[in-house]
């Protein structure tokens, strides 16, 4: 029975395609493989407890069927799993449990089908008992008794006498539960039932702790008690020292077993002299006559004791630091082994896909940069790379150490060519501005006559001479400009065009208020046509 079995497969296949992780993972936890159950699947489980989600019922429910099947293996595992979860769960779990009138029904299992069937089967029963009783525990203190504040300041060291005496019989009850496994060392002969002894080995330290600082607090208090309470008191402590004989024996087989000798604690048993003191009071407030001790070697007689189950306790306290470094650095070393694994991913896809443009931001680029390289031919013919610095100083100064740039934009990019980086833009803002000046004449080689031949001549009145009407300048997108050494932002100001001074449009006057025409070239009246 070695190896996930093909119902298990054939089940976490199942759950895979319903989409149940929980019922998944619970699979997983609970398999035929004769071996506790892996702690992934114990931590995913642990995980969803705390998630708010998460419909605990639900996970109990699930845990609760793996306990009806036919396999000792299955049953044991699932019985651990449930055990892990009300431990290192959230305690919502185990109120869920303690809710419930029944949990484990498990008192006549037995596998006949199995070679350890029924060997294990015993310990199952009995195993089911304990988990029963310490959910049966947290129902009636509403308290975890393994998971509760320890110290001088603790739970059971400050509750009143009342209390005490009622709280320390339901820790006496579940402690029973805990030690009637009674497994031998020959008897742990397989990861599952070792699994279970592990928790089982926790609790024992745990529960016994809180056990040992209720009786502390219980013989503080013995001597100023009635005496219906120093009865009930005084059996308390005598069921403590016999628990405490049977912990010891408990505690020598998982020595044997092969758990370190530093993990397991010291038990120190007061004097018997105490146990004589507290009969002879008890007996005294019952009015038979017997020696009692005085004063002063009563309180020492306490002393004593009190001090030998606080070393106790202090030894039970050393295991509880020593188990919560050692899950802290399990913690660590976790998210050292992410960290590093995070580091190897992203070096990885850096090696795979090393930092480039993308075709896009390619294709624009290589469209502008066709687009600006054209530009200079289309206006070859009228003004050159050359001819630029030989224009007036007033409409712009080019320097080498700041070249007017376009702002380098999705659509628009600056092309290193012979005009010096600037875009076409602004040699288009350029050549507008130059038109508009009046000197500047723009005979374009090939231009057709309009009409009358080649000595055509248009004769007007000497009275009336006829200029183009002034037309408001078009208001154009001025872009912006920034240096390309700099790389600072030169705001567009009025009169200018692309960072490059502009002329104003020179004012057109009319020497006498005629109406202009619609045809410029017709004929005015008054006016004499001479064709030569």
């Amino acid at each position: 029975m070695s190896g996930q079995s093909i119902t298990d497969r054939i089940a976490a296949a199942q759950h895979s395609m319903t989409g149940s992780a929980i019922s998944k993972a619970v699979c997983k936890a609970t398999t035929h493989e004769v071996s506790g159950p892996k702690k992934k699947h114990l931590d995913y489980l642990i995980h969803c407890t705390n998630e708010m989600n998460v419909n605990i019922p639900q996970l109990a429910d699930t845990l609760f069927e793996r306990t009806a099947n036919s396999s000792w293996v299955v049953v044991f595992k699932a019985l651990i799993t449930t055990h892990h979860l009300m431990m290192y769960g959230n305690e919502r779990f185990i109120q869920y449990l303690a809710s419930r009138n029944t949990l484990f029904n498990l008192n006549n299992f037995l596998d006949k089908g199995a070679l350890q069937g029924y060997d294990m089967s015993t310990f199952i029963r009995r195993y089911s008992r304990y988990l029963n009783e310490k959910a049966m525990s947290y129902r009636l203190v509403a308290v975890d008794f393994t998971k509760m504040k320890r110290g001088i300041d603790g739970v059971m060291r400050t509750m009143n006498t009342e209390k005490l005496i009622k709280t320390l019989p339901i820790i006496q009850n579940q402690l029973d539960a805990l030690l009637d496994f009674q497994a031998n060392p020959n008897e742990l002969t397989n990861g599952v039932i070792n699994s279970a002894f592990m928790l089982l080995f926790k609790d024992s330290i745990r529960l016994f702790a809180a056990y040992n600082e209720g009786v502390i607090n219980l013989l503080e208090k013995y001597f100023d008690m009635k005496k219906n309470q120093c009865k009930e008191a005084l059996d308390i402590y005598k069921k403590f020292l016999y628990r405490m004989t049977k912990l010891s024996e408990f505690l020598k087989v998982a020595e044997q077993i092969g758990i370190d000798q530093g993990d397991i604690p010291d038990l120190s048993q007061a004097p018997s002299s105490l146990l004589e003191a507290l009969e002879q009071h008890l007996a005294s407030l019952e009015g038979k006559k017997t020696k009692e001790l005085n004063a002063d070697t009563r309180a020492s007689t306490l002393s004593s004791a009190v001090s030998s189950l606080s070393s106790t306790g202090m030894s039970f306290s050393r295991m509880d630091e020593k188990e919560k470094q050692q899950a802290l650095e399990e913690e660590q070393a976790r998210l050292q082994a992410l960290k590093v694994t995070e580091d190897q991913r992203l070096k990885e896809i850096s090696m795979q896909s090393p930092p480039s443009a993308s075709p896009s931001s390619q294709s624009i680029g290589s469209a502008n940069n066709n687009h600006i390289t054209q530009t200079p031919e289309l206006f070859s013919s009228t003004l050159s790379a050359n001819s630029v610095p030989n224009l007036n100083s007033d409409l712009f100064d080019l320097q080498p150490a700041f070249i007017p740039t376009v702002q380098s934009t999705p659509s628009i990019s600056t092309a290193n060519s012979a005009w010096g980086g600037t875009s076409h833009v602004v040699l288009v803002s350029l050549l507008c501005s130059l038109l508009s000046r009046p000197e500047m004449q723009w005979n374009q080689p090939g231009e057709k006559k309009l009409t009358g031949g080649q000595n055509w001549q248009n004769k007007t009145m000497s009275t009336t001479q006829w200029s183009p009407a002034p037309m408001a300048p078009q208001p154009m997108p001025v872009p912006h400009v920034v240096s390309r050494h700099t790389n600072t932002h030169v705001p567009p100001q009025m009169g200018q065009m692309g960072g490059v001074p502009v002329m104003a449009p020179q004012p057109m006057m009319y020497n006498q208020p005629v109406l202009r025409p619609t045809n410029p070239f017709a004929p005015m009246p008054g006016a004499q046509m001479q064709f030569m």
